[in-house]
C-alpha cells in the first residue's frame, strides 16, 4: 500500500513514521525547502511513548514525484484543507481513499468538493504528539483512532484503512456513528483548546483551578446543547466529566491551539469554538462562552506583534 501524508506537522509526522513500518509511505509538503530539509535530516525523528524511532521517509512538494496513491491522509491545519486536497488531488484515482483525521468540523466536506465524496474517510484520534522541532516530535501519549464514512457506508477501503493502522501499532476502529465522533472531538476541543491558548495553561492545569474550570464546564454545556438540538449522538453521556478526565489523562500535554499561539501561527479557533459559535447560530442555541474564548484568542491571534516583553530581570 502507498500512503501520502500532507502536511509534515505532529500528527503528520507520527503517522507517517509508524505506518512506514508496514507500507510505502510518502510526505507531500507545501513547502519544497522544508522537504528538502526533511531528507537531509534523514526524515522523522520520535521520542515518547513510543519508544525512539527515526524513519527515513521521502518527502516532497511534488505530488507527480509520488505518482497513485492507495491511502491520502490529510494532516494539515484546518485552514489549510482546501489547498491540501488540491495539491495532492492528481494523486487519487478511483480508488483511492482519503482520509482527515484533522480537529474541527467541515473538513471532509471541502475534501468532497474536490475529489467526491465516494472516496472521503473522515476520523477521530486520540494520540497526543507535540512538534519539537522540524520533523521531531514527542509522543505524549496513544490512543484510539477511530474512521468512519460520512454517509454511514464500510466500502472496502475502509477495513483496509483499518487494517494498516492496527498492523502499524495505531489502535484503529471503525464507527457508524461518525458524527457523533466528530462532534465528541469537537466538544472536548471546545472546552480545552481555546482556553489553554488563552491562559497558557497545559491541559491538567485547567481543572485545578476554579475559574477555568468553570469556563471549561460552560464552553462544553453550550456545544453540547447544539449538539443536541441537531440530534447528534455523542459518545459520552457526561460530557463534563469526560473532557475534565481528558485534562487529567493528557495533563502534560500542550494543547495544538496553544503550541499555534506559543509559535505565533495562525489557530484552528475558526473549526472548533467557531463551528459551535456558527451551528448554534444556524439551530438558534446561544454560546456566549464559546463566543468570548473564540473572540479572545482571535485577539491573541491579530496582536502578536503588539505583545509586551517579559521583562530582562524581573523584580
Amino acid at each position: 500500500m502507498r500512503i501520502v501524508i500532507v502536511g509534515p506537522g505532529a500528527l503528520g509526522c507520527l503517522l507517517g513514521g509508524l505506518l512506514s513500518k508496514k507500507a510505502e509511505v510518502w510526505l507531500l509538503d507545501r513547502d519544497p525547502q522544508r522537504a528538502e530539509r526533511i531528507i537531509r535530516n534523514q526524515g522523522i525523528s520520535s521520542q515518547g511513548v513510543s519508544g525512539s524511532w527515526q524513519a527515513k521517509i521521502p518527502a516532497t512538494a511534488r505530488p507527480e514525484d509520488i505518482g497513485d496513491a492507495d491511502l491520502v491522509v490529510i494532516c494539515t491545519k484546518a485552514y489549510h484543507t482546501k489547498d491540501a486536497i488540491v495539491q495532492a488531488k492528481s494523486l487519487v484515482k478511483k480508488n483511492t481513499a482519503v482520509l482527515t483525521l484533522q480537529n474541527g468540523l467541515g473538513n471532509a466536506e471541502v475534501i468532497a468538493e474536490v475529489v467526491g465524496e465516494t472516496n472521503v474517510l473522515v476520523g477521530s484520534t486520540q494520540q497526543a504528539v507535540t512538534l519539537l522541532r522540524e520533523a521531531h516530535i514527542e509522543h505524549v501519549a496513544k490512543g484510539e483512532t477511530v474512521i468512519g464514512h460520512l454517509a454511514g457506508k464500510v466500502p472496502v477501503s475502509l477495513r483496509q484503512v483499518r487494517e494498516v493502522f492496527n498492523k502499524a501499532g495505531i489502535e484503529a476502529r471503525i464507527s457508524m456513528n461518525i458524527q457523533g465522533v466528530l462532534w465528541s472531538k469537537l466538544v472536548i476541543n471546545a472546552g480545552i483548546n481555546a482556553l489553554t491558548a488563552v491562559t497558557r495553561l497545559r491541559n491538567g492545569e485547567l481543572t485545578r483551578s476554579e475559574h477555568t474550570a468553570q469556563l471549561l464546564r460552560a464552553a462544553v454545556n453550550e456545544a453540547v446543547r447544539v449538539a443536541k438540538r441537531k440530534r447528534i449522538k455523542l459518545l459520552f453521556d457526561d460530557p463534563v466529566t469526560k473532557v475534565e478526565a481528558v485534562c487529567e489523562a493528557t495533563a502534560a500535554n500542550v494543547s495544538s491551539m496553544l503550541q499555534d499561539v506559543l509559535a505565533r501561527r495562525q489557530t484552528e479557533i475558526d473549526f472548533i469554538n467557531g463551528a459551535i459559535i456558527r451551528q448554534g447560530n444556524s439551530s438558534g442555541i446561544p454560546v456566549p462562552v464559546n463566543t468570548t474564548l473564540y473572540q479572545l484568542v482571535k485577539a491573541v491571534e491579530s496582536s502578536y506583534q503588539q505583545e509586551v516583553p517579559r521583562p530582562q530581570n524581573p523584580s
